[in-house]
């Protein structure tokens, strides 16, 4: 990639941030109409959860072939592209006349936004090379998701009460649209030096592995161990041959040798845990306010804002402190002000008082706020420039994995508790395990987050990339022979 100038590199910042805004927006958006879906379509729980995880779980599966993919053909082609998909996916959506053609639709839509968050990454790891001009713009990029947290709630409430849940997905047209024309304006073409190969053996297994996993899980309640445990096992044998198969290919989907650092594999589950209890989060809020509590689709989004009001203020406050200080203290922050928020849930019932409902979701907002910049940083930042895209999939990856569990696991533990009881009468007491789970998410980030940012950790990042280096050095050598 050329080297651009502070204005224009502001200005690639500003379209990636574009679409990370419609795709995280949509998915807060969503969220907030899930009960008028419910109604309008007649869906179960598990229907509610595969209209998120339908296109969650499209996304975790191919946000490694999008990025390796970019990295091969390039960049900003791949990125354009992702833009048409995922905005002609909404158009979709708005149209589906049954919960079958929407998780159809949101299928599509995840096509294309495999193409946007890695790839954008990526553009931006490229553009802002010097690390602590990067640790910023990841910042920055971190804010955008605490901007469609704030507004998701409030602009999807508001859509929902006065035109109605289709128009949630209108929102995703006009700045798909500017994004695009923008791209094609002021975002210059880039590519890794060395092309990648396909590997469509290891992409079929992710698909098989994430895929089988998050069925059993959802359909446990309903169908039974006799339906699920089958999948399960196809799951595991997924995951196997994952294992023997990606070390034996010299170009590989899952690049395993970046799990040597420390700091890569501590980003990897940091991401799964916070994701999976956000993506908890926000599906047992809304079915409280809304089932439980009673409340309509905009007084539930106004009362997300003590979540999402500390995401948006914490998000680049966090991105100052990963490019001054280190990673460390951002996480054990997000640690503790999770767990905190689970405990508070699960031990105290939280949802029965105003007071400690309010507390509760300022606690997890806090934490998710100051969680997601450590984690990019860290995934991208001790890898070769060359390899960006794949990298910056893997940790798309696992926040989107995180997110497709923490719906299936937490709707399977409310479903199991409620059973043929109505939300209203057992919310509270079959939501109590779930709380557990967010509240181990949050430990999870916290005791990992420490081990992996210390002295030790980062020597085995240093050691992990001069091994990619010198690996890629001796086979760029071996291709000129």
């Amino acid at each position: 990639m050329p080297e651009l100038s502070p204005r224009r590199r502001r200005l690639v910042l500003a379209i990636c941030c574009m679409s990370l805004l419609i795709v995280s927006l949509d998915n807060t958006v969503l969220n907030v109409a899930l009960p008028s879906m419910e109604r309008d379509l007649h869906a179960s729980t598990a229907g509610l959860q595969w209209t998120i995880d339908a296109y969650t779980l499209v996304l975790a599966a191919l946000l490694m072939l999008a990025g390796s993919t970019a990295d091969r053909i390039g960049r900003r082609k791949v990125f354009t592209t992702g833009l048409v998909v995922f905005s002609l996916g909404s158009l979709l959506c708005s149209l589906a006349p049954n919960l079958e053609l929407l998780i159809g639709a949101r299928m599509v839509q995840a096509v294309g936004g495999s193409m946007l968050n890695p790839v954008a990454m990526s553009i931006i790891t490229n553009t802002f090379t010097e690390p602590r001009e990067r640790a910023r713009a990841i910042g920055a990029w971190g804010a955008v998701v605490g901007l469609s947290m704030a507004a998701g709630p409030l602009v999807g409430g508001l859509l929902v009460e006065s035109v109605g849940w289709r128009s949630i997905f209108w929102l995703n047209l006009p700045v798909g649209l500017a994004a695009l024309l923008l791209t094609l304006r002021f975002v210059p073409e880039s590519r890794a030096p060395k092309a990648r190969r396909p590997d469509p053996v290891g992409q079929l297994l992710v698909i098989a592995l994430f895929g089988c996993l998050t069925y059993a899980i959802i359909e446990a309640p309903e169908a039974g161990l006799a339906v699920s445990l089958p999948f399960g096992a196809v799951a595991l044998a997924a995951l196997a041959g994952l294992l023997w198969y990606e070390p034996r290919r010299d170009e590989p989907l899952i690049d395993l040798r970046f799990f040597r650092s420390a700091p890569f594999s501590g980003a990897t589950v940091i991401a799964i845990s916070a994701f999976a209890a956000l993506g908890g989060f926000l599906f047992l809020s809304t079915l409280y306010l809304q089932n439980v509590r009673g409340l309509d689709a905009l007084h539930a989004g106004l009362w997300m804002l003590p979540m999402a009001l500390p995401t948006f203020l914490c998000a680049p406050l966090s991105g100052r402190l990963v490019g001054t200080v280190g990673p460390r203290v951002p996480l054990l922050i997000a640690g503790v002000a999770m767990t905190a928020s689970g405990v508070l849930f699960a031990a105290f019932d939280a949802e029965t008082s105003n007071g400690t409902l309010f507390l509760g979701y300022a606690l997890f907002g806090i934490g998710f706020g100051f969680v997601n910049a450590p984690i990019t940083n860290t995934a991208v930042s001790g890898m070769p420039r060359s390899q960006a895209g794949v990298a910056a999939a893997v940790a798309s990856t696992s926040r989107q994995l995180g997110q497709t569990l923490g719906v299936a696991v937490i709707g399977a533990v409310l479903a199991a508790g409620i059973g043929a009881s109505s939300y209203r009468e057992t919310f509270v007491s079959a939501a109590v395990a779930g709380w557990w789970i967010l509240a181990a998410c949050g430990a999870l980030v916290l005791v990992v987050g420490f081990v992996s940012s210390g002295r030790w950790a980062r020597g085995t990042a240093v050691r992990t990339a001069e091994r990619l280096e010198e690996n890629e050095i001796r086979q760029t050598a071996g291709a000129g022979v």
